[in-house]
């Protein structure tokens, strides 16, 4: 089962309280950008085997949004950290580094 703990409550809450939100760290497009762009935007996700970075709420607890550092593949959690983060925490780029050698923070565009 996948546990989380939400950064904002302190709680370690499992997936059934949890509901995913897609991927973390998009681009958003806003007026005046291409249908390409917006295309992008809106079909065209990461979906990789491997380290993901992602959204989450913590539905049944405080109701906030946090993004989640994780393994699609073994379901290892490197960390949560708040929504209104631009990129993931050192801490958290370090310890999937630590674990996945050759992994480098990407910036996401």
């Amino acid at each position: 089962m996948l546990i989380l703990h939400c950064p904002y409550c302190g709680v370690d809450a499992d997936e059934t309280e949890l509901h995913g939100g897609g991927e973390a760290h998009l681009k958003r497009y806003g007026p005046g950008s291409t249908d390409e762009d917006f295309e992008g935007y809106l079909f065209m996700r990461e979906n990789p085997r491997g380290v993901h970075f992602e959204r989450w709420r913590h539905a049944y607890g405080c109701g906030k949004w946090f993004l989640a550092a994780r393994c699609t593949a073994t379901l290892e959690v490197f960390g949560t950290y708040p929504a209104q983060t631009t990129e993931p925490p050192q801490e958290i780029k370090n310890a999937v580094a630590a674990k996945r050698s050759g992994w480098s923070w990407r910036e996401f565009s």
